[in-house]
């Protein structure tokens, strides 16, 4: 027996069979298989393109459109993905579109994510006292919602 055969069936029992694979192999289908198709399909994706169509776009017009976004959220997943967009620009939302999120996690009744809405503040801002800044800001609406920080949940014993 050739080693590459022992190698074959040493590594067969530790690969996960799968249907579509073995469907294959039965079928000879992969001897088939265009190298051109198998390139294509290896570049699918369910991703959407980084390119937003918004460029151009003043920080009035970006704190208008995701104002107008978290007042819309109507369930978590919406919420959510709207504070990753917010978030994955180069700049930290303004203070408007930061009480509109915490407005609407409030409607759809989602704590952990109002918490986590300052700790992205916290990454976004370049130093501590823009974070301080911003906690004041929307010191009277974390009040109202009840919403704590993570450094009032979670003391550091120092």
């Amino acid at each position: 027996m050739a080693s590459t055969t022992l190698f074959r069936l040493a590594t067969r029992s530790v690969r996960p069979a799968s249907f579509a694979r073995a469907s294959y192999a039965r079928s000879g289908l992969s001897a088939r298989v265009a190298p051109s198709s198998l390139a294509i399909a290896n570049n699918f994706t369910t991703s959407s393109k980084l390119r937003s169509g918004h460029e151009e776009e003043t920080y009035e017009e970006f704190s208008a459109r995701y104002e107008k976004e978290f007042d819309a959220v109507q369930d978590v997943f919406e919420l959510q993905r709207n504070l990753n967009n917010a978030f994955a620009y180069d700049l930290v939302p303004s203070v408007e579109v930061l009480s509109a999120a915490l407005r609407a996690a409030r409607r759809v009744n989602d704590f952990p994510t109002a918490v986590r809405v300052f700790e992205g503040i916290r990454a976004k801002v370049e130093n501590e006292g823009q974070y301080k800044q911003y906690l004041e800001a929307l010191e009277g609406l974390r009040t109202e919602l009840g919403v704590s920080l993570r450094e009032e949940l979670y003391p550091k014993n120092e």
